[in-house]
């Protein structure tokens, strides 16, 4: 085959197993060592069809590669999360001497903000002042979102501000660059100062408030984006609301969402379909969630730890065990994060013997390092059924120290089963780790009260005080007619605030008046009189 051939039939090469067939005649007839053009054009195309090993493997022919086929393979190794190796060829682009363009130093750039290398990231912003790069806007915006990335939220302003000529990508990197940095109400007040928003920025903001904590805030800004209808909302805007959605329990927003997504056609994948059904479960409607997964054509890893997530949490071990097993049969292999959920569901059920038999099965046969999050639920599991001892043997013999979620969930079965001694070493451990716990002081000195030992409790008190440890106050949320409504211990904030409490007043009194007439029976009784 002509070499004139095998440029045309490159230019037009739209998959991998024909660019595999042009690769293999090019090296059959040593092209490779003396057309240059060409093996910069193979590189290319691989690059364009995600292929790193065999780009690297022709860009190894090359014997003086240019400015292009390096940026290729910049971009190549950027796609498939290999900034080190993206970074490594810019740096050998600089050292062979060619002058990097925009395209170079922006990949460049973004490898330096994946891989969080402020040092470096400084050097090539250093480099768009020699060569005078910096006028061009997608050039300030990767400078925006490098010095993002490392934490440099003053810098990256900085660089925004200077920038001459400003697009909808440079004002989302800033704010996507605040959201990073937990700075929502900046965040807020660049969204709201956007000349022009694109559904990056409204996913930014959403998905931030939900992240955040603030997940009623991500709905509202949800609806508001609806009633725009400038931009329409992807895939992560839908998996961020639902996310909202099941933090707070909302389940009929919840539905009007599924029905709204259904709509606009992005149900359709696993992604969203695994959103849905973590809404549905932590809403409580489980049967809903086993609809969708059901439905799935395709079911990933997500999908099926997300349905074992869904009957583990509502105390359904079984359930649990069952769908693990049937993941295991379709030949899906299970990450670290499904052998957690499923013994958190044998714990649960008091399911020790299955729990073991996980276990172990996960360092035998799956060659999983157990991370303290397994072993927190075999301690839990232990602890569930009575077995402190050994419960507290495995927390003694656990490869890393044990933190206070551990030791809580051993303090916690101490006060069931009234083993002082072992409570009495729960707590001081939970209150070396976390000492502004209030809840440990407060079982510990129930504890010492049940025991008769009022000093003791009295000394636990006056910890707590001279800790300053205050009680954090409570919050919930309740769902009414489609609006979420928040309420806080102690807080008269709510517009219908005097109104709910007037109705508690009046079931407090009701209360104190049955309890009063049946104290009243119960003497008239005691005197012979009923």
């Amino acid at each position: 085959m002509k070499r004139q051939s095998l440029k045309l039939l490159l230019q037009s090469c739209a998959d991998l197993v024909t660019l595999k067939q042009i690769h293999a005649q090019a090296l059959t007839q040593g092209l490779l060592f003396i057309e240059q053009p060409l093996a910069c054009k193979l590189v290319n195309r691989y690059a364009k069809l995600g292929n790193p090993r065999d780009a690297q493997k022709v860009f190894g022919y090359i014997q003086d590669p240019d400015r292009i086929t390096y940026t290729s393979l910049i971009n190549l190794y950027l796609s498939t999360q290999l900034p080190i190796k993206a970074f490594s060829v810019f740096s050998k682009l600089v050292n062979e001497g060619l002058r990097p363009d925009s395209h170079s130093v922006v990949g460049a750039l973004s490898a330096c903000g994946k891989k969080q290398d402020l040092l470096n990231g400084k050097l090539v912003h250093g480099m768009i002042f020699r060569f005078q790069l910096g006028a061009n806007s997608i050039v300030g915006n990767a400078l925006i979102d490098m010095y993002c990335r490392n934490g440099e939220i003053k810098i990256a302003q900085l660089v925004f501000k200077q920038m001459g000529i400003k697009d909808v990508s440079s004002w989302t990197s800033l704010l996507n660059g605040f959201v990073m940095c937990n700075g929502l109400e900046s965040a807020r007040r660049v969204f709201d100062e956007m000349p022009w928003r694109n559904d990056v920025a409204w996913t930014a903001m959403i998905t931030g408030y939900v992240r955040g904590g603030m997940p009623i805030r991500g709905l509202e800004m949800f609806r508001q984006m609806k009633a725009e209808g400038e931009n329409q909302p992807t895939v992560i805007t839908a998996v961020a609301v639902l996310s909202g959605c099941a933090d707070l329990g909302a389940h009929d927003h919840g539905q009007a969402v599924h029905g709204y997504i259904s709509k606009v056609n992005l149900d359709k994948g696993a992604t969203v379909s695994n959103a849905l059904m973590d809404m549905y479960s932590k809403g409580g409607c489980v049967e809903s969630a086993m609809k969708i997964f059901d439905r799935l054509v395709k079911k990933d890893v997500f999908s099926w730890t997300t349905m074992i997530s869904a009957h583990s949490s509502h105390g359904k071990g079984n359930h649990a065990l069952e769908v693990f097993y049937d993941m295991l049969e379709s030949g899906v292999i299970p990450n670290a994060v499904t052998f957690l959920l499923v013994l958190s569901g044998c714990s649960h059920s008091g399911l020790l013997v299955e729990a073991n038999k996980l276990f172990n099965g996960m360092i035998q046969c799956y060659g999983f390092e157990p991370k303290i999050e397994h072993y927190g639920c075999m301690v839990d599991l232990l602890c569930r059924a009575g077995l402190l001892e050994e419960a507290k043997e495995l927390i003694d013999n656990m490869p890393m120290d044990p933190d206070a979620v551990i030791w809580r969930s051993l303090l916690s079965a101490c006060m069931n089963q009234r083993n002082l001694g072992l409570a009495e070493i729960a707590g001081k451990k939970i209150i070396e780790l976390e000492p502004h716990d209030d809840g440990v002081y407060v079982l510990l000195s129930n504890i010492y009260h049940v025991a008769n030992r009022m000093k003791d409790a009295r000394k636990m008190r006056k910890m707590m005080g001279d800790q300053k440890v205050m009680k954090k106050p409570a919050c919930s949320y309740i769902e009414l007619n489609g609006v979420v409504h928040q309420f806080h211990t102690e807080n008269a904030t709510h517009h219908a605030s005097t109104k709910i409490y007037m109705l508690l007043e009046m079931i407090n009194e009701h209360l104190r008046l049955d309890t009063d007439y049946s104290l009243l029976e119960m003497d008239l009784v005691y005197d012979g009189l009923l």
